[in-house]
């Protein structure tokens, strides 16, 4: 067997071991928490008050106009100069988390405005409140045209976790560095890493297709129906 594959088959446990441990948590973790936040901040900008559409549009404007890698470095090393310490897990899944926020509540924000007003009106007419129509019409009819981009979302936020290496939280891209460092093969362990990339972005984005296609099927039968 040649060294560089023996090399490969040797890493392989560490590398999926440190993405069970905590690359697929970090993923999760802050895509749903990213999810409840974009949703909030979507729901401030559409129908909140005036002082708060103007901090929500300030948030946005700051996450989506700034380099995720500097919005870790300045979680993880720039807030302990201001007295508050954070573990680097913990860094990384704040700072993923108000990154897709940003991003997702504009998502959000868009297939909830395209909701046409007649949805809101038939609510309305037999009797539900604000707050039920939004849970029982609009958002249902609005996550049918979310799938695609925060599908893609998703799988980019996969792919961004390897920069939490940055602020040394030990997934799988870190993983990596640690085995060059102690075999002097950077070309053949990144290369491994990318591929290990590669592969679950390819899983992702296959299920993704199944579920559109599922919620395709779904939607032109009530269209039918209707």
């Amino acid at each position: 067997m040649p060294d560089w594959l023996q090399l490969m088959l040797d890493s392989l446990p560490k590398l999926l071991w440190a993405a069970l441990l905590f690359t697929a948590p970090l993923t999760l973790l802050s895509f749903v928490l990213g999810l409840a936040v974009g949703l909030l901040t979507a729901l401030a900008r559409l129908f909140g008050p005036k002082p708060l559409v103007a901090v929500a549009r300030f948030y946005v404007w700051i996450f989506r106009g700034t380099p995720l890698l500097v919005q870790l470095f300045l979680i993880f090393y720039g807030l302990p100069s201001a007295g508050i310490l954070l573990d680097a897990f913990t860094a990384a899944l704040i700072g993923f988390t108000l990154n897709i926020g940003a991003y997702s509540s504009e998502i959000i924000r868009a297939v909830i405005a395209s909701v046409p007003r007649g949805q809101w009106e038939a609510a309305y007419s037999i009797g539900m409140s604000w707050s039920q129509a939004m849970r029982r019409t609009i958002l249902p009819q609005a996550a049918r045209t979310a799938v695609p981009p925060l599908s893609n979302t998703f799988i980019s936020l996969v792919k961004d976790t390897s920069l939490a290496a940055a602020i040394t939280v030990p997934e799988m891209f870190q993983a990596a560095q640690r085995i060059v460092a102690t075999t002097y093969e950077p070309l053949i362990l990144y290369i491994e890493a990318a591929l290990l990339y590669l592969a679950m972005s390819s899983v992702l984005s296959a299920l993704q297709v199944r579920l559109e296609e599922r919620l395709n099927r779904y939607g032109g039968f009530l269209e039918a129906r209707a």
